[in-house]
């Protein structure tokens, strides 16, 4: 069999062996141009942005996100101000001590376990009371309490990231609530954004809804909805016909007048108006 030898000047005088027949196919014959156009640069810079775009789905073709299912919280008056809590997303309750953090918390709660649904509280400080738990209305058997028992606020602060890790990998809860209210702020403003933003994607898409209590906003824009609270005190004298005698200047705490104000939602795609409401939570023995 005879063979022909065909040179290239890529393969730098190397000759390469062909059958005849192979090299008609792939050598024309001579005065032919193996290349009859030269693409222009700019052609092959288009052709390769095509290809890369070709899977970029446009903006206005995207599946709009279906708006969250919105669950009671337990206060009405918190209820017509921002429609409840969303679930498959990121609720902030914050305000300073005594602002009625707790009292929404257990309303949350009651409001869950109500329903059937199984909750967990990651207690950062050991706070949680649970005769005032059950006094609220929380059925203390769907109750799941994380008590973070060390001594150090990092070393709290540690146990609670690990373990709502844990919790919202795990599924199935109705509520999962992450109590860092009597942490100082400088350790909690320690917790990363990308912590919050591995917490927000792992709550999308289920029936969870998310709460992080805290002395103020550290999630940013992680959080769908982002509720401040505050509150002042109403006393009295404690009546002179009481057994126990007390101080001239003795006071009773009857109830709080807390005040809610919606900051931030993201709940649907209008610009939010700052909005206030103002509900009262008696103390037990005020009646």
């Amino acid at each position: 069999m005879s063979s022909a030898v065909v040179s290239t000047s890529a393969a730098q005088g190397r000759p390469f062996a062909f059958d005849e027949e192979d090299a008609a196919e792939l050598c024309p014959p001579s005065g032919t141009e193996l290349f009859t156009e030269a693409r222009p640069p700019q052609r092959v810079v288009s052709a390769f942005q095509d290809a890369r775009l070709a899977g970029v789905i446009p903006a206005s073709r995207l599946a709009v996100r279906p708006t969250p299912e919105m669950v009671p919280s337990g206060i009405a008056a918190m209820d017509a101000l921002t429609g409840g809590l969303p679930r498959a997303c990121l609720t902030e309750i914050c305000g300073p001590a005594s602002s009625g953090r707790t009292t929404l918390l257990l309303a949350a709660l009651a409001a869950a376990t109500r329903r059937g649904e199984f909750c967990a509280v990651v207690d950062a400080s050991d706070a949680l009371d649970p005769q005032s738990a059950a006094a609220a209305g929380v059925e203390l058997d769907r109750l799941l309490w994380v008590r973070c028992g060390e001594s150090s606020p990092q070393k709290c602060l540690e146990q609670l990231l690990r373990v709502a890790d844990l919790l919202l990998e795990s599924g199935g809860f109705g509520l999962i609530a992450l109590d860092l209210g009597d942490l100082p702020p400088q350790a909690a403003s320690r917790i990363p954004l990308t912590t919050w933003f591995r917490f927000r994607r792992a709550v999308e898409y289920t029936p969870t809804v998310l709460l992080a209590v805290e002395r103020q906003s550290i999630a940013g824009s992680c959080s769908s909805l982002l509720i401040k609270l505050g509150s002042q005190g109403h006393w009295r004298k404690q009546s002179a016909d009481s057994q126990i005698p007390a101080p001239t200047h003795a006071q009773l705490l009857t109830e709080l007048e807390i005040t809610a104000e919606m900051v931030r939602s993201r709940l649907d795609r209008k610009p939010v108006r700052s909005a206030e409401i103002t509900f009262a939570s008696k103390t037990a023995w005020a009646g």
